[in-house]
Protein backbone atom coordinates (compact mmCIF):
# COMPACT_ATOMS: atom_id res chain seq x y z
CA UNK A 1 0.00 0.00 0.00
CA UNK A 2 1.49 3.66 -0.33
CA UNK A 3 1.92 5.68 2.77
CA UNK A 4 0.88 8.84 2.76
CA UNK A 5 3.28 12.15 4.15
CA UNK A 6 2.99 12.55 7.85
CA UNK A 7 1.20 15.52 9.07
CA UNK A 8 3.60 18.51 9.61
CA UNK A 9 3.56 20.22 12.78
CA UNK A 10 0.65 19.70 15.14
CA UNK A 11 -3.01 18.50 15.08
CA UNK A 12 -5.63 19.15 17.93
CA UNK A 13 -7.84 17.01 19.01
CA UNK A 14 -11.28 18.60 17.95
CA UNK A 15 -13.86 15.87 19.66
CA UNK A 16 -14.06 12.92 21.80
CA UNK A 17 -16.73 10.83 22.04
CA UNK A 18 -17.83 8.60 24.97
CA UNK A 19 -20.33 5.72 24.98
CA UNK A 20 -20.97 2.43 26.79
CA UNK A 21 -22.78 -0.63 25.61
CA UNK A 22 -23.76 -4.08 27.76
CA UNK A 23 -23.73 -7.32 25.47
CA UNK A 24 -25.22 -9.86 27.36
CA UNK A 25 -23.71 -13.37 26.89
CA UNK A 26 -25.63 -16.13 25.37
CA UNK A 27 -26.07 -18.37 28.58
CA UNK A 28 -24.33 -17.17 32.22
CA UNK A 29 -21.43 -17.91 32.68
CA UNK A 30 -18.55 -18.76 35.08
CA UNK A 31 -15.14 -19.53 36.10
CA UNK A 32 -13.28 -20.45 39.31
CA UNK A 33 -13.98 -17.17 41.54
CA UNK A 34 -16.81 -15.11 39.19
CA UNK A 35 -20.10 -15.49 37.60
CA UNK A 36 -21.72 -12.73 34.92
CA UNK A 37 -23.73 -12.84 32.44
CA UNK A 38 -23.09 -9.66 30.17
CA UNK A 39 -19.87 -7.79 29.62
CA UNK A 40 -19.44 -4.14 29.41
CA UNK A 41 -17.73 -2.29 26.43
CA UNK A 42 -17.06 1.44 26.86
CA UNK A 43 -15.95 3.09 23.53
CA UNK A 44 -14.18 6.33 22.97
CA UNK A 45 -13.73 7.99 19.63
CA UNK A 46 -11.44 10.62 18.81
CA UNK A 47 -11.42 13.06 15.91
CA UNK A 48 -8.67 15.00 14.41
CA UNK A 49 -8.75 16.53 11.15
CA UNK A 50 -12.03 15.08 9.73
CA UNK A 51 -10.35 11.05 11.13
CA UNK A 52 -12.06 9.71 13.66
CA UNK A 53 -10.05 6.82 16.13
CA UNK A 54 -11.49 4.31 17.65
CA UNK A 55 -10.64 2.75 21.84
CA UNK A 56 -12.47 0.66 24.10
CA UNK A 57 -11.91 -1.07 27.21
CA UNK A 58 -14.06 -4.09 29.12
CA UNK A 59 -14.75 -2.67 32.41
CA UNK A 60 -17.76 -1.06 34.01
CA UNK A 61 -19.80 1.63 32.40
CA UNK A 62 -18.30 3.79 35.07
CA UNK A 63 -15.21 3.68 33.23
CA UNK A 64 -16.99 5.56 30.48
CA UNK A 65 -18.12 8.25 33.08
CA UNK A 66 -14.75 8.56 34.17
CA UNK A 67 -13.39 9.60 30.47
CA UNK A 68 -15.97 11.72 30.14
CA UNK A 69 -15.89 13.94 33.80
CA UNK A 70 -12.18 13.80 34.26
CA UNK A 71 -10.32 12.80 30.78
CA UNK A 72 -11.97 14.87 28.40
CA UNK A 73 -10.94 18.27 29.16
CA UNK A 74 -7.20 17.10 29.04
CA UNK A 75 -7.72 15.14 25.40
CA UNK A 76 -9.65 18.48 23.56
CA UNK A 77 -7.77 20.57 21.91
CA UNK A 78 -4.28 18.34 22.19
CA UNK A 79 -1.86 16.96 19.59
CA UNK A 80 -3.01 14.29 17.91
CA UNK A 81 0.04 13.14 16.35
CA UNK A 82 1.82 13.55 20.69
CA UNK A 83 0.63 10.46 21.58
CA UNK A 84 3.19 9.57 24.11
CA UNK A 85 2.97 12.68 25.98
CA UNK A 86 -0.74 12.76 25.88
CA UNK A 87 -0.10 9.73 27.66
CA UNK A 88 2.38 11.31 30.58
CA UNK A 89 -0.50 14.17 30.37
CA UNK A 90 -3.57 11.81 31.17
CA UNK A 91 -1.42 9.92 33.89
CA UNK A 92 -0.09 13.38 35.68
CA UNK A 93 -4.05 13.91 35.45
CA UNK A 94 -5.43 11.23 37.36
CA UNK A 95 -2.72 11.12 40.21
CA UNK A 96 -6.27 12.26 43.09
CA UNK A 97 -8.10 9.54 41.13
CA UNK A 98 -5.32 6.73 41.88
CA UNK A 99 -3.91 5.77 38.81
CA UNK A 100 -4.19 1.97 39.17
CA UNK A 101 -8.12 0.31 38.84
CA UNK A 102 -11.21 2.21 37.01
CA UNK A 103 -8.11 5.46 35.77
CA UNK A 104 -5.89 2.84 33.87
CA UNK A 105 -8.69 1.29 32.12
CA UNK A 106 -10.19 4.73 31.14
CA UNK A 107 -6.65 5.87 30.15
CA UNK A 108 -6.25 2.41 28.15
CA UNK A 109 -9.88 3.49 26.52
CA UNK A 110 -8.55 6.81 25.54
CA UNK A 111 -4.56 5.60 24.46
CA UNK A 112 -6.01 2.64 22.31
CA UNK A 113 -8.10 5.76 20.09
CA UNK A 114 -5.18 7.97 19.94
CA UNK A 115 -2.68 5.37 18.84
CA UNK A 116 -5.30 4.24 16.31
CA UNK A 117 -6.04 8.03 15.32
CA UNK A 118 -2.27 8.71 14.81
CA UNK A 119 -1.65 5.78 12.43
CA UNK A 120 -4.67 6.65 10.34
CA UNK A 121 -4.01 10.39 9.79
CA UNK A 122 -0.69 8.77 8.87
CA UNK A 123 -2.20 6.92 6.57
CA UNK A 124 -0.36 3.37 7.91
CA UNK A 125 -1.99 0.16 9.47
CA UNK A 126 -0.75 0.77 13.24
CA UNK A 127 1.56 -2.14 13.60
CA UNK A 128 4.08 -0.42 11.06
CA UNK A 129 3.69 3.07 13.11
CA UNK A 130 4.39 0.87 15.80
CA UNK A 131 7.27 -1.19 14.21
CA UNK A 132 6.80 -4.79 13.25
CA UNK A 133 8.14 -7.71 15.32
CA UNK A 134 6.35 -10.05 13.23
CA UNK A 135 4.26 -11.20 10.09
CA UNK A 136 2.15 -13.42 12.10
CA UNK A 137 0.73 -13.32 15.31
CA UNK A 138 -0.30 -16.82 17.39
CA UNK A 139 -3.00 -17.28 19.23
CA UNK A 140 -4.79 -19.98 21.56
CA UNK A 141 -8.58 -20.81 21.62
CA UNK A 142 -9.62 -19.21 25.57
CA UNK A 143 -13.39 -20.64 26.91
CA UNK A 144 -13.88 -23.70 28.92
CA UNK A 145 -16.20 -21.79 31.56
CA UNK A 146 -16.97 -23.56 34.53
CA UNK A 147 -20.52 -23.27 33.72
CA UNK A 148 -20.51 -25.28 30.28
CA UNK A 149 -21.14 -29.07 30.85
CA UNK A 150 -18.43 -31.52 29.96
CA UNK A 151 -20.21 -32.09 26.52
CA UNK A 152 -20.07 -28.20 25.68
CA UNK A 153 -16.46 -28.35 27.12
CA UNK A 154 -15.20 -30.78 24.98
CA UNK A 155 -16.71 -29.34 21.51
CA UNK A 156 -15.47 -25.84 22.07
CA UNK A 157 -12.26 -27.09 22.82
CA UNK A 158 -12.01 -29.75 20.17
CA UNK A 159 -12.99 -27.51 17.32
CA UNK A 160 -10.19 -25.00 18.36
CA UNK A 161 -8.07 -27.55 17.74
CA UNK A 162 -9.77 -29.03 14.77
CA UNK A 163 -9.31 -25.54 12.75
CA UNK A 164 -5.53 -25.41 13.80
CA UNK A 165 -5.29 -23.60 17.24
CA UNK A 166 -1.87 -25.16 18.66
CA UNK A 167 -3.48 -24.59 22.37
CA UNK A 168 -6.80 -24.16 24.03
CA UNK A 169 -7.34 -22.88 27.39
CA UNK A 170 -10.36 -23.94 29.93
CA UNK A 171 -11.62 -23.14 33.42
CA UNK A 172 -10.90 -24.45 36.62
CA UNK A 173 -11.56 -23.87 39.98
CA UNK A 174 -15.40 -23.60 40.79
CA UNK A 175 -15.65 -27.27 41.80
CA UNK A 176 -12.14 -29.14 42.71
CA UNK A 177 -13.33 -32.17 43.07
CA UNK A 178 -14.48 -31.90 39.16
CA UNK A 179 -11.61 -30.66 37.84
CA UNK A 180 -9.44 -33.46 37.24
CA UNK A 181 -12.17 -35.05 35.39
CA UNK A 182 -12.47 -31.86 33.15
CA UNK A 183 -9.23 -31.95 32.24
CA UNK A 184 -8.73 -35.78 31.50
CA UNK A 185 -12.13 -35.14 29.01
CA UNK A 186 -10.50 -32.05 27.82
CA UNK A 187 -7.78 -33.63 26.69
CA UNK A 188 -9.53 -36.47 24.97
CA UNK A 189 -11.27 -34.16 22.83
CA UNK A 190 -8.26 -32.45 21.68
CA UNK A 191 -6.01 -35.16 20.97
CA UNK A 192 -2.28 -35.14 22.48
CA UNK A 193 -0.90 -32.61 19.54
CA UNK A 194 -2.76 -29.48 21.03
CA UNK A 195 -1.10 -27.78 24.19
CA UNK A 196 -3.79 -27.80 26.64
CA UNK A 197 -3.98 -24.89 29.01
CA UNK A 198 -6.03 -24.28 32.90
CA UNK A 199 -6.81 -21.07 34.32
CA UNK A 200 -7.90 -21.08 37.83
CA UNK A 201 -8.94 -16.85 38.04
CA UNK A 202 -7.19 -17.20 41.65
CA UNK A 203 -9.56 -20.00 43.41
CA UNK A 204 -6.92 -22.52 44.70
CA UNK A 205 -4.76 -21.91 47.95
CA UNK A 206 -1.12 -23.04 47.52
CA UNK A 207 -1.59 -27.18 48.74
CA UNK A 208 -4.53 -27.13 46.44
CA UNK A 209 -2.85 -25.59 43.84
CA UNK A 210 0.19 -27.92 43.92
CA UNK A 211 -2.17 -30.92 44.10
CA UNK A 212 -3.70 -29.99 41.20
CA UNK A 213 -0.42 -29.23 39.17
CA UNK A 214 0.56 -32.55 40.00
CA UNK A 215 -3.00 -34.48 38.43
CA UNK A 216 -2.99 -31.95 35.47
CA UNK A 217 0.22 -32.41 34.66
CA UNK A 218 -1.00 -36.46 34.24
CA UNK A 219 -2.69 -34.95 31.20
CA UNK A 220 -0.08 -32.83 29.87
CA UNK A 221 -1.31 -29.59 30.80
CA UNK A 222 1.57 -27.41 29.99
CA UNK A 223 -0.18 -23.77 31.28
CA UNK A 224 -1.33 -23.59 34.54
CA UNK A 225 -3.03 -19.29 35.08
CA UNK A 226 -3.37 -17.96 37.95
CA UNK A 227 -3.20 -20.93 40.39
CA UNK A 228 -3.52 -18.47 43.28
CA UNK A 229 -5.10 -15.06 43.93
CA UNK A 230 -2.85 -12.95 42.03
CA UNK A 231 -2.00 -10.53 45.19
CA UNK A 232 -0.41 -13.45 46.60
CA UNK A 233 3.01 -13.03 45.33
CA UNK A 234 4.51 -15.56 47.57
CA UNK A 235 2.01 -18.40 46.88
CA UNK A 236 2.22 -17.91 43.20
CA UNK A 237 6.09 -18.27 43.63
CA UNK A 238 5.59 -20.73 46.08
CA UNK A 239 3.73 -22.63 43.10
CA UNK A 240 6.57 -21.64 40.41
CA UNK A 241 9.28 -22.97 42.36
CA UNK A 242 7.21 -26.89 43.14
CA UNK A 243 5.04 -27.07 39.67
CA UNK A 244 6.12 -30.40 37.50
CA UNK A 245 8.30 -29.21 35.01
CA UNK A 246 7.24 -28.70 31.72
CA UNK A 247 4.66 -26.56 33.59
CA UNK A 248 4.38 -22.64 33.06
CA UNK A 249 2.92 -20.72 35.24
CA UNK A 250 1.56 -17.24 34.23
CA UNK A 251 -0.19 -14.36 35.47
CA UNK A 252 -0.28 -10.50 35.39
CA UNK A 253 -3.86 -9.69 33.58
CA UNK A 254 -4.69 -7.26 36.69
CA UNK A 255 -1.71 -5.13 35.80
CA UNK A 256 -2.86 -1.56 36.04
CA UNK A 257 0.68 -0.18 35.86
CA UNK A 258 3.65 -1.42 34.20
CA UNK A 259 6.21 -0.57 37.43
CA UNK A 260 3.98 -3.76 38.88
CA UNK A 261 5.43 -5.70 36.40
CA UNK A 262 8.78 -6.05 38.09
CA UNK A 263 6.48 -7.42 41.55
CA UNK A 264 4.83 -10.38 39.15
CA UNK A 265 7.31 -11.42 37.20
CA UNK A 266 10.08 -12.84 38.96
CA UNK A 267 7.61 -15.32 40.42
CA UNK A 268 5.78 -16.36 36.88
CA UNK A 269 7.02 -18.26 33.90
CA UNK A 270 5.13 -16.03 31.23
CA UNK A 271 4.11 -12.75 32.51
CA UNK A 272 0.58 -11.68 30.91
CA UNK A 273 -0.66 -8.19 30.48
CA UNK A 274 -3.99 -6.00 29.06
CA UNK A 275 -3.60 -3.26 27.10
CA UNK A 276 -7.47 -2.63 27.97
CA UNK A 277 -6.40 -2.42 32.00
CA UNK A 278 -2.53 -1.37 31.51
CA UNK A 279 -3.07 1.94 30.16
CA UNK A 280 -3.53 1.12 26.53
CA UNK A 281 -0.90 0.34 23.83
CA UNK A 282 1.62 2.82 25.86
CA UNK A 283 1.39 1.04 28.80
CA UNK A 284 1.41 -2.48 26.81
CA UNK A 285 4.77 -0.88 25.56
CA UNK A 286 6.51 -0.41 28.81
CA UNK A 287 5.54 -3.50 30.14
CA UNK A 288 6.94 -5.43 27.06
CA UNK A 289 10.42 -3.29 27.17
CA UNK A 290 10.75 -4.70 30.83
CA UNK A 291 10.08 -8.32 29.48
CA UNK A 292 12.91 -7.42 27.28
CA UNK A 293 15.44 -6.45 29.75
CA UNK A 294 14.59 -9.47 32.36
CA UNK A 295 13.87 -11.99 29.27
CA UNK A 296 10.75 -12.48 30.03
CA UNK A 297 8.34 -14.11 27.62
CA UNK A 298 4.94 -12.03 27.08
CA UNK A 299 1.18 -13.16 26.42
CA UNK A 300 -1.84 -10.34 25.62
CA UNK A 301 -5.12 -11.47 28.01
CA UNK A 302 -8.30 -11.47 25.61
CA UNK A 303 -9.60 -8.35 23.70
CA UNK A 304 -7.77 -10.35 20.32
CA UNK A 305 -8.83 -7.79 17.76
CA UNK A 306 -8.01 -4.56 20.00
CA UNK A 307 -4.52 -6.16 20.59
CA UNK A 308 -3.59 -7.73 16.99
CA UNK A 309 -1.74 -4.70 15.72
CA UNK A 310 0.53 -4.25 18.87
CA UNK A 311 1.36 -7.88 19.71
CA UNK A 312 2.98 -7.46 16.26
CA UNK A 313 4.96 -5.03 17.19
CA UNK A 314 5.85 -7.03 21.03
CA UNK A 315 9.54 -7.90 21.54
CA UNK A 316 8.65 -10.76 24.02
CA UNK A 317 4.96 -11.95 22.16
CA UNK A 318 4.37 -15.48 22.92
CA UNK A 319 0.94 -15.13 21.96
CA UNK A 320 -2.48 -14.04 22.01
CA UNK A 321 -5.71 -14.92 23.70
CA UNK A 322 -8.44 -15.76 21.59
CA UNK A 323 -10.91 -15.39 24.41
CA UNK A 324 -14.33 -16.95 23.32
CA UNK A 325 -16.95 -13.52 25.18
CA UNK A 326 -14.50 -10.92 23.60
CA UNK A 327 -14.58 -12.83 20.02
CA UNK A 328 -18.14 -12.26 20.14
CA UNK A 329 -18.42 -9.17 20.98
CA UNK A 330 -15.73 -8.13 18.49
CA UNK A 331 -16.50 -9.91 15.81
CA UNK A 332 -20.20 -8.82 15.80
CA UNK A 333 -19.51 -4.91 16.13
CA UNK A 334 -16.57 -4.21 14.61
CA UNK A 335 -15.89 -3.99 10.56
CA UNK A 336 -12.48 -5.29 9.64
CA UNK A 337 -12.63 -8.11 12.44
CA UNK A 338 -9.71 -10.69 11.64
CA UNK A 339 -10.02 -14.51 11.57
CA UNK A 340 -7.68 -16.79 12.28
CA UNK A 341 -5.71 -19.10 9.74
CA UNK A 342 -3.89 -22.28 11.41
CA UNK A 343 -3.89 -20.82 14.92
CA UNK A 344 -2.52 -17.29 13.70
CA UNK A 345 -4.12 -13.96 13.08
CA UNK A 346 -2.21 -12.09 10.71
CA UNK A 347 -3.06 -7.89 10.90
CA UNK A 348 -5.18 -6.37 7.95
CA UNK A 349 -2.36 -4.10 6.48
CA UNK A 350 -4.52 -2.64 3.81
CA UNK A 351 -6.25 -0.35 6.39
CA UNK A 352 -5.17 2.28 8.68
CA UNK A 353 -4.83 1.94 12.03
CA UNK A 354 -6.08 -0.78 13.63
CA UNK A 355 -8.23 -1.46 11.46
CA UNK A 356 -11.41 -1.61 13.44
CA UNK A 357 -14.52 0.48 12.32
CA UNK A 358 -17.09 0.39 15.55
CA UNK A 359 -20.87 -0.46 13.85
CA UNK A 360 -22.48 2.03 16.34
CA UNK A 361 -26.06 1.34 14.65
CA UNK A 362 -25.45 -2.49 15.61
CA UNK A 363 -24.16 -1.55 18.49
CA UNK A 364 -27.64 0.36 19.49
CA UNK A 365 -29.42 -2.00 21.10
CA UNK A 366 -26.47 -2.74 23.90
CA UNK A 367 -26.50 1.05 24.94
CA UNK A 368 -25.90 2.32 28.01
Amino acid sequence: MSVAAAPAGTLPIDRITVSAYRIPTRTPESDGTARWSATTLALVELEAGGVVGTGWTYASAAAALFVHERLAEVVRGADALGVRALWRTLIDAVRNDDRPGLASYAIAAVDVALWDLCARLHGVPLCDLLGRARENVPVYGSGGFTSEDERSLCDQLAGWARDGFRAVKMKVGRDPQADPARVAAARRAIGPACALFVDANGAYDVPQALAMAERFAAHDVTWFEQPVDPANHAGLRRVRERAPAGMAISSGEYLTDSSDAARVAPNVDVLQADATRCAGYTGLAAIDGYCEVVRAPLSTHCAPALHLHVAAALLRLRHVEWFADHVRIERELFDGFVEPVGGVLRPDRSRPGHGLTFKRADAQRYAV
